[in-house]
């Protein structure tokens, strides 16, 4: 498990890599660097933000750069759990269908 400043992101045996803790303005720079990092190597087939405490504007743009990065590279990565916060959030930004694989 990799664990920055309010979120951790953990790599399960399904091709899920699970986030928890906080997706916000404090902690969307890190989390980007992290999850891109982790899905680098192609590995992991859904991401899953069940454990996604709090997130805001800057957390979503987080979640939208990691999946324009995979999808640059041919991929595609299943967004499970999204929060209903960010959900709310994507729907307010017109952007919820570009959260969908």
């Amino acid at each position: 498990m990799s664990q920055a400043a309010g979120f951790q992101l953990e790599a399960r045996a399904d091709a899920t890599l699970a986030v928890s803790g906080v997706l916000t303005f404090d902690t969307a720079h890190a989390a980007l660097l992290a999850l891109r990092e982790k899905l680098a190597n192609g590995s992991f087939a859904s991401l899953d933000l069940a454990g996604v405490e709090r997130g805001d504007s800057a957390g979503l743009s987080c979640l939208l750069a990691v999946l324009a990065d995979v999808r640059a590279h041919g991929r595609t990565l299943a967004v499970r759990h999204l929060p209903e916060g960010l959900h709310a959030l994507a729907q307010v930004c017109e952007v919820e269908d570009l959260l969908t694989a």
